[in-house]
């Protein structure tokens, strides 16, 4: 019954977005107009019980669907208009992005694009992961966190791949991929910025980097300060993000966050600014082989997720 009363409460806020807000000039006032849409989408899961549920309507409804209003608030939707309400809502309400050009190719074209793992593949393997939490008793701590990294991988890859077919079936257009294999990874740069959650990166590029570095760029007013901007526009993106998980995880537990999430990101926020600083002094020049930087970046990612992500999930959890 309260998804019906939501499901009906979600269609009367997207039909003002579209049919009411759209009319006012887009930026500061369109914005106020938005609000209590924006408010909305935040409480909304508080009112669920399901742990899925809660973290599936804060990922898609507090942060991505809300994340889009702000840039419908100023006209900057980084997608093409939609030609019709239904097209608003989900491109509003789901964790999708049409496709618009071919991706940015990987950083070694010798890397193996796709690993043979079919979607029914991942099911199973998901489905049997999830039951092995049944005996976390007997398991290490340490397998149990590796156990962890691996759902969380598979349910966003899975759930988010469901809504994708549905969504590719009923609008009829090419859609953007939720995820490239990630575990292929061979850099910072390559996972955050090619291969993991790209619906997240795609929402914080457009609504956190590029107008943060627009601003540092513009206050500082010289183009020898644009590494500065960059870094900082990069460093604001991954605070914003771990800022967001933090909130998840208080939706999902009602525990105080203890701000290890955050740390996580900002960790790997000033370690991304780190590679770029050493790739530009490279020029080019030093590259190591993807058999040697690919688990070198996978590794440090499940490592220090390990370290500050999950373990203090679990502590919050115990």
């Amino acid at each position: 019954m309260m998804i019906k009363v939501w499901f009906s409460i979600l269609a009367l806020s997207l039909s003002y977005c579209y049919f009411i807000a759209s009319k006012i000039p887009k930026g500061i006032f369109r914005l106020f107009s938005l609000l209590p849409i924006i408010y909305l989408f935040t409480i909304l899961p508080l009112y669920f019980s399901s742990p899925f549920l809660i973290g599936l309507s804060g990922l898609v409804f507090t942060w991505l669907a809300n994340f889009k209003l702000l840039l419908f608030a100023f006209d900057h939707q980084n997608h093409p208009p939609p030609n019709s309400f239904f097209h608003f809502i989900f491109l509003t309400c789901l964790p999708i992005k049409i496709k618009q050009n071919n991706n940015p190719s990987c950083e070694n074209p010798k890397i193996p694009s796709k690993l043979a793992l079919n979607y029914p593949t991942k099911v199973v393997f998901l489905a049997v992961l999830v039951r092995s939490l049944d005996y976390r008793g007997n398991l290490h701590p340490r397998i149990l966190l590796v156990i962890y990294c691996l759902i969380l991988y598979l349910l966003l890859d899975v759930v988010f791949g469901v809504f994708n077919y549905a969504a590719r079936a009923l609008l009829g257009t090419e859609l953007e991929s939720p995820s490239d294999e990630p575990y292929f990874s061979t850099s910072l740069q390559d996972f955050w910025g090619r291969r993991w959650n790209l619906m997240v990166t795609n929402a914080l590029r457009h609504t956190v980097y590029k107008p943060v570095r627009s601003c540092v760029g513009n206050a500082l007013g010289s183009k020898r300060w644009d590494p500065l901007a960059a870094v900082m526009g990069l460093m604001s993106t991954f605070l914003v993000s771990g800022l967001m998980h933090e909130l998840i995880f208080y939706y999902i537990t009602r525990a105080t966050p203890t701000w290890e999430v955050t740390l996580f990101f900002v960790l790997h926020g000033a370690c991304l600014a780190v590679e770029f600083g050493l790739k530009s002094l490279s020029t080019g020049k030093f590259r190591l082989h993807w058999a040697v930087s690919g688990p070198l970046t996978v590794g440090f990612v499940v490592a220090t997720a390990m370290w500050l992500f999950f373990s203090a999930r679990s502590e919050a959890r115990g």
